[in-house]
């Protein structure tokens, strides 16, 4: 029989996700908000529906949305109708507690559902190739399989049961939000002391200092380049989750909270749906600096 998976948030990742599986022959529904964003799919061959027509022939639900409550909002709204068996791929950035109720509501309904965090960017997604944090029970794991190996380059295997992918998650977003912030005070630093930003990049891409991102996002910013890959308001969501989970455990999260508070400002000053590097924006007005 054939393998049936459906994607719903066709984002800057799930819309290449959404094609990876196309690619990879499995027949794939969309669904999303945005007309133009189901256009795109239907044109690239994949099948438009709502979700609740056809989420009885569903083999793979993948939740490629913003936030726990959308999460929540489309299981729901076809929980009843999934069929038996059925896996529940949940791909965004929410509280390990919340990854852990979601599992034991799909598993009371007779389905399986993988805590399944996603990375690499939206680059990486229309290639197929982002990286899975997952965790989840074995015919969890083995009924998503298809579509894992459709989406994935790398797919961690981190428990059998759900809140470790989402813990791990955190911790990378924590990494990715600090280090987004540090290279923008880096490059804006650099232009305060006559650094021209294109030399900052190209001379501490090569030196200790460096991070991912701030070799992918600092060509962003010597280029002037903000179209939104990742927005702002991704990291004001991200890391005011690691946040709150810091504050509910009783952990100090300092740097985390710095660059919680630069994102902010960010969003404050209606940055908030250009590229996350557009918080050096924030360090440059705060000292009357001129970006490229």
């Amino acid at each position: 029989m054939a393998y049936t998976a459906a994607v719903a948030g066709l984002g800057s990742m799930g819309m290449g996700m959404a094609k990876s599986l196309l690619a990879a022959g499995i027949e794939t529904y969309g669904s999303d908000t945005d007309p133009a964003k189901l256009n795109e799919f239907t044109s690239a061959g994949g099948k438009q529906a709502p979700l609740i027509d056809v989420a009885e022939n569903i083999d793979c639900l993948m939740i490629v949305v913003v936030n726990a409550q959308q999460t929540k909002t489309v299981l729901d709204s076809v929980f009843e109708q999934l069929k038996p068996g059925a896996v529940v791929v949940a791909c965004a950035t929410v509280p390990p507690e919340f990854a852990k109720a979601l599992e034991a509501q799909c598993q009371q309904q007779g389905l399986h559902y993988l805590d399944a965090p996603i990375s690499g960017g939206s680059v990486k997604a229309a290639a197929g190739a982002i990286t899975v944090l997952a965790a989840g029970s074995d015919e969890a794991f083995t009924q998503a399989q298809p579509a894992l190996d459709a989406v994935a380059e790398k797919v961690f295997t981190l428990g059998n049961q759900a809140g470790p992918g989402s813990a791990l998650k955190s911790i990378n977003q924590l990494l990715a939000g600090v280090h987004i912030a540090a290279a923008a005070e880096a490059i804006t630093f650099g232009l305060s002391q006559g650094v021209d930003a294109k030399t900052t990049v190209d001379v501490i891409s090569q030196c200790a200092g460096t991070s991912w991102m701030f070799e992918n996002r600092g060509p962003h910013i010597a280029d002037g380049d903000y179209t939104p890959h990742s927005a702002v308001d991704i990291f004001v969501k991200d890391l005011g989750i690691v946040c709150d989970i810091g504050h509910s455990s009783k952990f100090p999260l300092p740097l985390a909270a710095t660059a919680l508070q630069q994102f902010i400002a960010a969003a404050g000053a209606g940055l908030g749906r250009e590229d996350d590097s557009a918080v050096a924006k924030v360090y440059a007005n705060q000292s009357d600096i001129e970006l490229p």
